[in-house]
C-alpha cells in the first residue's frame, strides 16, 4: 500500500523544532501499517529535516548555536546575498542537513529510538510556512 500526503507546517522562528506530533497528525493512516517505510520530504531549499533528541529542548539551541558559527552570515565570498545576509548561509545549512529522512513504521508507529523526534529546521529568520511530502509505503495490518 502506498500512501502519499502533502500539507504544510505553519511558520517558526529560525531554529530548530520538533514536528513530530504535527506529521502524525496528518497520517492517522500510519496506525494500519504493521510493517513500512515513511520517507517525509521538505520542498524548500532553506530548510531542512533530521532526527535527532527530542527529550531535552537545549540540544535544539545546540544545534541553532553550532550550525550559526559553521555556516556564519555576511561571508565577503557569498555572492547569493540580495535576498538577505541568512539566505546564502540557510541554503548551505538545508544541504548539510539534507531535505529528507526516512523512518521504519512498526505495528503502526514510527519506530525511531527512545529519544528521537524528527526535526524541522529553519535556517531563515522568516522562512514562512514550509510544504512537506510525507509518502508511506508498507502493509496494512
Amino acid at each position: 500500500m502506498w500512501i502519499q500526503k502533502e500539507f504544510h507546517i505553519l511558520a517558526k522562528p529560525r531554529g530548530f523544532h520538533l514536528i513530530t506530533d504535527d506529521i502524525l497528525i496528518e497520517i492517522p493512516e500510519i496506525k494500519s501499517i504493521k510493517t513500512g517505510l515513511i520517507n517525509v520530504f521538505i520542498k524548500h531549499t532553506s530548510a531542512s529535516l533530521t532526527i535527532n533528541e527530542d527529550a531535552d529542548s537545549t540540544v535544539r539551541l545546540d544545534f541553532e548555536s553550532h550550525f550559526n558559527k559553521m555556516v556564519p552570515e555576511n561571508q565577503t565570498y557569498y555572492q547569493h546575498t540580495f535576498e538577505g545576509s541568512d539566505d546564502m548561509p540557510a541554503h548551505l545549512k538545508a544541504s548539510i542537513l539534507g531535505s529528507s529522512i526516512q523512518i521504519p513504521i512498526t505495528n503502526g508507529k514510527l519506530n525511531l529510538g527512545t529519544w528521537q523526534g524528527i526535526y524541522l529546521c529553519e535556517h531563515r529568520n522568516h522562512g514562512g510556512n514550509r510544504k512537506l511530502i510525507v509518502t508511506i509505503f508498507g502493509e496494512n495490518e
